[in-house]
């Protein structure tokens, strides 16, 4: 490694750290590749790790032996190349920061004299429109509200029609379709509106008469409506007696950390007040830099395709690469973007409120997120398990054979990242080899977990982790099995002993262990969404069986033709000489009616 070191090149890159097994330890980026690199090390009197590097640094380095660094263009090239190598080779000893949701707008046509109001969490291709948020948790309910005091144009067809809707009939439209409203009312109701979203209080208030008249009126469905809108509208304000009297828009980052665990907050201001918060926690589990933090948080929020982002982002800590994070949002934005760290005034006052819900929050004893802190401390993960994908198969003696993916993410299940898989591999082990194979390779454009949860023992689990090094992922694996007496699973009702394996241990926990019982839940939900996958595909297959009984193709043909085709959509597409060759004549001419 040494005369790799010393051959380095002096322009941009990203350099990787490896272990001896071929472990990716840690990546990095230079704005001089041999500089950076070699200020990890002594060269004299003898080439050393250099002793005044933190503990966990040099940890890193006493397990490294080899040192690979591909060279780029510019620093720019360099920041993003190695946030896109840390979210998706997942290097031990890289902290990641996960957070890489889109957050909605609600958004309006200027353009449309009779305009709407609509969500949306990218960037709407026409001019003159305009963004309100963004808005993490609540726009939903922001824009419900919206249509439940206005009598705004509903639906986005609706204006098309030529006549009144049931929306209408219900005083919930003004009916431009037919014209019973001019352009110049509807167009108060607009500016009116706009400003009940800018300034909730009002919104709110309005709400609560609302719901007072409808519980009065015993319509208490519709007035339990209206207070969870409330309470979802109220969560969005952030308490504050600041409130900046010029219409200034500023976005605030803030990274605190004590002792192994952090959190990330971001506070939002539009029009000189503080409209929403977004919190994300994460566990110090090796080397953290404030530095790297603050890169990971920007590119991750910044590239993504955002609405809108105001000219100046103010954050807690003056980090290394703030003026190369600046120019490459300006870049990506096409506008003047400026990264600031104020010590003085009303900036810094927001900046001390940003820290003040930091400190708050970690003061605060969250109890999920010290469960997936004890879970990972437990099983010695490399990070928290925020993002957790758990897979089990299902058939039945070889029919309908299927995966199953479920997904965790920090606030819940992610149903809308649920997955199924047809499977064509008849046994276990080849079963478990091919649904993990196609998760690993949509990585690169969805991105990897935290942890897999695999059903099944330390096999399952081998499988798994020669899949990741074979592509060079670094990512947590348990397996969860049930202790077996005899050959079989012990399934006594208040008895059943559940197995972790995970890469260096094996673990009996009882049965009241809140981890073990974390775990087990994502176990059961994998199994659940896998059987009822396999419930339906098994329907499906027995009436495409009964189908081709009733055209007298014997059982055995039927698995003949499924064995060489695989599914009963491909029996279908086969020609006449295809299934010719696999059966015979008979069965040929009665499948493509001849």
């Amino acid at each position: 490694m040494q005369q790799t070191i010393e051959n380095l090149p002096t322009t941009a890159g990203v350099y990787q750290y490896f272990s001896n097994l071929g472990t990716l330890l840690y990546i990095g980026k230079a704005k001089n590749l041999k500089n950076r690199v070699r200020s990890y090390f002594k060269f004299t009197p003898n080439f050393r790790i250099n002793d005044s590097l933190t503990h966990r640094i040099q940890r890193m380095l006493s397990e490294s032996v080899r040192l690979e660094y591909i060279v780029v263009e510019s620093e720019e090239d360099a920041l993003i190349l190695e946030n896109s190598l840390i979210k998706q080779l997942k290097p031990k000893y890289n902290i990641l920061l996960r957070d890489d949701k889109t957050y909605p707008y609600i958004y309006i046509d200027e353009t449309q004299p009779f305009g709407r109001f609509e969500i949306t969490r990218k960037v709407i291709n026409k001019k003159n429109i305009s963004y309100y948020g963004p808005f993490p948790t609540g726009a939903r309910d922001l824009l419900n509200a919206i249509y439940d005091i206005y009598p705004l144009v509903q639906k986005k067809g609706s204006i098309k029609g030529k006549k009144a809707c049931l929306y209408y009939q219900i005083k919930k439209c003004l009916a431009p379709c037919e014209g019973k409203v001019e352009i110049k009312e509807y167009q108060k109701l607009i500016k009116s509106a706009k400003n009940d979203i800018k300034n909730r209080k009002n919104l709110i208030s309005k709400l609560k008469k609302r719901m007072l008249f409808l519980a009065e009126s015993e319509r208490f469905e519709e007035a339990v409506v209206s207070r969870d809108m409330i309470k979802s509208i109220s969560s969005l304000t952030i308490s504050s007696r600041l409130d900046l009297a010029n219409n200034i828009n500023l976005d605030i980052f803030a990274i605190l950390k004590i002792e192994d665990r952090g959190v990330v907050v971001k506070l939002f201001m539009r029009d000189g007040k503080i409209i929403s918060r977004t919190i994300s926690y994460f566990r110090e589990t090796h080397i953290f830099e404030l530095n790297e933090a603050y890169k990971q948080v920007l590119l991750e929020f910044y590239l993504q395709d955002t609405p809108y982002v105001p000219k100046e982002i103010l954050v807690a800590d003056n980090f290394e690469d703030k003026d190369d994070m600046a120019n490459l949002i300006s870049k990506k934005l096409g506008k003047q973007v400026s990264i600031k760290n104020p010590k003085i005034g009303s900036k810094k006052r927001l900046i001390d409120i940003a820290m003040k819900n930091a400190e708050e929050l970690l003061r605060v004893k969250d109890k999920d997120f010290y469960v997936e802190q004890d879970v990972a401390n437990l099983f010695n993960l490399s990070r928290i398990p925020y993002r957790v994908e758990t897979f089990d198969n299902s058939h039945l003696q070889g029919v309908a054979i299927v995966g199953g993916m479920v997904v965790w993410d920090n606030n819940g299940w992610d149903k809308k990242s649920y997955r199924r898989y047809n499977l064509t591999s008849r046994d276990e082990t080849g079963q478990t080899k091919e649904l993990l194979k196609r998760r690993v390779e949509k990585f690169e454009n969805e991105g990897s977990p935290d942890l897999w949860i695999l059903d099944g023992g330390v096999a399952n689990l081998n499988i798994a982790y020669k899949i990741l090094l074979e592509k060079g992922i670094n990512l947590d694996v348990i397996a969860i099995a049930k202790e077996k007496i005899d050959t079989k699973a012990h399934r006594a009702k208040g008895l059943a002993k559940d197995i972790i394996y995970t890469k260096d241990n094996i673990l009996k926990l009882d049965a009241t262990d809140t981890r073990l019982q974390w775990v087990q839940r994502h176990r059961d939900e994998a199994h659940r969404y896998a059987i009822k996958y396999h419930q339906e595909k098994k329907r499906l297959e027995d009436k495409n069986i009964s189908l081709l009984s009733k055209k007298g193709i014997a059982i055995a043909t039927i698995k003949r033709l499924l064995n060489y085709f695989g599914t009963f959509e491909a029996i279908e597409k086969a020609s006449y000489d295809e299934i010719k060759q696999v059966t015979n004549i008979t069965v040929a001419t009665s499948l493509k009616n001849r």
